[in-house]
């Protein structure tokens, strides 16, 4: 796909070289230009987005902790 975009060769030569009808070359290329901005932003992103969660799952852990303390110490305190 890298020599459709530095146009190195004809779509028709690439398309025959690698067995592909040019019709499908050229779709691949618009949609690869239109969606290139998300390519490299979506990295960030996601790392941005993997670490929030990570940070959300960890807040609720230590709230679980806590909340398994609080009722083990109230059954402790209030027996039924």
């Amino acid at each position: 796909m890298l020599e459709v975009l530095r146009e190195e060769a004809s779509v028709s030569e690439i398309a025959s070289r690698h067995g592909i009808h040019p019709n499908q070359v050229h779709k691949w290329r618009r949609t690869l230009l239109e969606r290139l901005p998300e390519v490299f932003s979506g990295d960030k992103k996601a790392r941005e987005e993997r670490a929030e969660h990570e940070k959300q799952v960890e807040e609720l852990y230590t709230e679980i902790g806590r909340l398994s303390t609080e009722l083990a110490w109230l059954k402790k305190r209030h027996p039924t």
